[in-house]
């Protein structure tokens, strides 16, 4: 029995050989290897299917093994953060200054008095002066003002108080353009012989108070025009000055 096996197995191996030399691609088949493993890590080679060689089955059927060509490569770029967008320029505050309601003014004083017709008298002096702002653009103005004279070899001065609404208009860097009108009583001296040494009287004008360094302080310049009634005539003064303001 073992020789009879024996024989038949010596039997199927020529057989082989023959049918592989008439029939080359039968051949091929029976050496190529089919089947081949995807070298990826060891997590994706657990999922990945096996794949059949396409040249082996292309060379089997006989027809013209088509050309493969590699899977493209894709790159996968990071998440890269897109370009920054430039920041908005910084933005710089210019001309903040606070409005304060009192003001508190001292300064130098020229009036010319137009005593009569024909008889004016330059003085020189002093002016005080007390704001209130009810609002940003309306206040309580109350002045007094005293320059001092020389007539007929005696010394003399010209006094006026009064009070009144003012106006003013807060312009950049802290600038304050203002206007005024006062009604009040003046006095005058030395006595003359053209009658009463007082008469009520009333001033109309304005100026500017030009900030100092965006601090409390400024400096004022005005001008105005004084009426008074002395010796039963008009008279109409200029007055200017310029001083020191305080604001609180």
């Amino acid at each position: 029995m073992k020789q009879a096996l024996a024989v038949l197995g010596m039997v199927f191996i020529f057989v082989s050989g023959a049918a592989a030399q008439e029939h080359p691609a039968i051949g091929r088949l029976l050496t190529t290897t089919y089947f081949t493993l995807a070298p990826t890590s060891d997590a994706a080679s657990s999922t990945l299917p096996l794949a059949v060689a396409p040249s082996a089955l292309a060379s089997s059927s006989g027809a013209p093994s088509p050309s493969v060509s590699a899977p493209a490569s894709f790159s996968f770029a990071a998440n890269a953060p897109s370009a920054a967008a430039p920041a908005d320029p910084p933005q710089y505050v210019q001309g903040v200054h606070v409005i304060y309601n009192w003001q508190a003014y001292f300064g130098y004083t020229f009036f010319r008095f137009y005593e009569v017709p024909g008889t004016q008298r330059n003085t020189n002096g002093f002016n005080y002066s007390m704001v209130y702002y009810f609002k940003n653009w309306f206040g309580v103005d109350g002045e007094f003002a005293a320059t001092r004279t020389s007539q007929n070899a005696f010394d003399g001065w010209f006094l006026f108080g009064g009070g009144g609404p003012r106006f003013r208009w807060s312009g950049p860097r802290g600038l304050e353009l203002w206007g005024h009108v006062l009604f009040g009583y003046s006095h005058f001296t030395p006595q003359t012989s053209f009658g009463s040494q007082d008469a009520f009287a009333y001033e109309a004008g304005g100026g500017a108070d030009i900030n100092v360094l965006r601090s409390r302080w400024a400096v004022r310049l005005g001008a105005d025009m004084v009426g008074s009634h002395f010796f039963d005539r008009y008279q109409y003064s200029p007055k200017v000055f310029a001083g020191i303001v305080y604001k609180f």
